[in-house]
Order: C-alpha cells, then structure tokens, then sequence
C-alpha cells in the first residue's frame, strides 16, 4: 500500500493512494496524521483501507512530506563506497568510520513531493543527494540489528539537498543540511510489506532529465539494521521517525567543474518500486 500526506481545503490530511487517486483518511481512522496512524493500533488492519474508491485525484495535489514533522529526521553520511571515494577525489580527507556517521535534519527544511527546492540567498552550490528513506513503524531502544525490520513502516524517497558553502564551514554538517526547503520527500511511503528486507533497489537521480547519479541501495557501507541499531542505541525511535540512509556518488560538487542546482531546475529522484520524487528549483 501506499500512504500520502497532502493538503486538502487548507488543511492538513492523509490517505492511501488507489490507481490515480487518494482516498483521505484522518477524519475517518480518527488520526490526525500518518504518523499517529502508524503509531495506532489501527495500522495493523490497514488492509481495510485498501479497496475504497479515490476520492481526491493524484493530478494536482498538494503533496506535503510523507510525514511532516517527524521527532527525528537521521541522515546518514557517506553511506555508499563510491560516494566516498568521490569524496576522497575531491580533497577532503576522510576515513571510514566503524560506525555510521551521522547527523540530524529539522522537520521544517522538508518539502513535499511537486514542491520547490528553495535555493538560498547566500548560496551558490546547492546540491542534491537522492536516498531511500526508512520510515519507522514501531518504538525502540537498543534495537538489535536482528530485530530491526520489525520496527519499519515503509520507504520512501528522499532528497538530502545541501548547501555546500555551509555544510564546510565545520566538521559538523548540519548547517549545510537544515536551510527550510532543502529537504524533499515523497512522494508517498511504500509499506514494508511491499519489499522484502535488504531488497537492493535501483536509485537514479536526474536534473533537468539528465542522470546524474545512478546506483543502488546494495551499495550501502551499513545496513538499514545497523542504522537503526546504532541510531536507537542514542535516542528511542518513535513511529514516524525517518532514516534517509546516505547517497551514492555522482554530486554536483565533485563534478569537475562542479555543477549545482539553479532557478528553473527540475531534480527528480526515482527509487524503484517506489516512485519518483520531483522537485523545482526556485530562488528564495
């Protein structure tokens, strides 16, 4: 199945996506959001959902993040072997961790599906980084890597935009990582009972329809059960949680020259079995 967070009537709602439609569900589940939903009881039975007719066509909706305002948005540095020997190319010198490296976004850098990438006003080097996104279905602390499949939801796509000038003014990255609107998502989550765990799935990102990087999810240094694992041995994952678990190579940074998003861009992230993830580009 899959689930959409979008606008509707200037409010907030969600639903599982039928053909070309939605049909909208928080007034009828009695959740407020998706993430409440995964959280409920509820979302065990969801199947029930699953053969009402659409009700809001796909064509035209205001997409919002998969989930809004997730407590934790975890992201995964140089999760893919190719990107950090881009990196190593390109002059800065890093060594492998043994553990993930990490760091975290806020909720409100996210955009939604169809929604624009917002290039700051101090930045020329805004880049893009096309993930596969984890979302977490069910609580945990110390979560042993074996049991970690237990505690997702489903996936989705997600675009790790970076604002290179400021992810280098230190070691720590996360200023670089947390401008509002560099923080796409979407367009929908596929549940995990759609994919089978450890499922290696292509991933290709394009600007302006041409590839610029192209890889597959197999290609991780850690594991999704090592990123939950490590991430809830720090914090308690709650439900609604998202884990974008690294990029592959082929950034805009260490393209020689290198080549950033501007104004009038289209970035567009295609995981398969799960969907493309588009965005424009827009000048703040």
């Amino acid at each position: 199945m899959r689930f959409v967070s979008f606008i509707r009537d200037g409010r907030e709602d969600w639903g599982v996506v039928q053909g070309g439609g939605v049909v909208p569900l928080a007034r009828r589940t009695g959740c407020a959001t998706l993430a409440d939903f995964i959280a409920s009881e509820g979302y065990a039975r969801r199947g029930e959902w699953a053969g009402l007719p659409a009700e809001i066509p796909l064509e035209g909706l205001a997409f919002l993040p998969v989930i809004p305002r997730p407590e934790k948005i975890v992201c995964a540095v140089r999760n893919y072997m190719d990107h950090h020997q881009e990196v190593l190319a390109a002059g800065l010198h890093r060594e492998l961790s043994e553990q993930p490296p990490i760091f975290l976004r806020v909720w409100r850098s996210q955009v939604g599906h169809n929604q624009p990438v917002v290039k700051p006003r101090v930045s020329d080097s805004l880049d893009w980084e096309g993930e596969l996104a984890v979302i977490i279905g069910k609580p945990g602390r110390d979560i042993p890597e074996a049991k970690a499949w237990e505690h997702v939801a489903g996936y989705s796509i997600y675009n790790d935009v970076s604002v290179r000038e400021w992810q280098f003014h230190a070691k720590q990255i996360a200023s670089g990582k947390n401008f509002e609107g560099t923080g796409p998502f979407g367009p929908w989550m596929v549940t995990a009972d759609e994919i089978e765990p450890g499922a290696q799935l292509k991933l290709v990102t394009r600007l302006n329809g041409e590839v610029m990087q192209q890889s597959h999810t197999g290609h991780m240094i850690f594991s999704i059960p090592k990123l939950i694992a490590y991430s809830s041995t720090i914090f308690t994952l709650v439900p609604g949680d998202v884990i974008a678990t690294g990029t592959p190579s082929g950034v805009g940074w260490s393209r020689k020259p290198p080549r950033f998003m501007q104004p009038g861009d289209v970035v567009e992230v295609e995981i398969e079995r799960i969907g493309t993830l588009r965005n424009p580009v827009v000048a703040q």
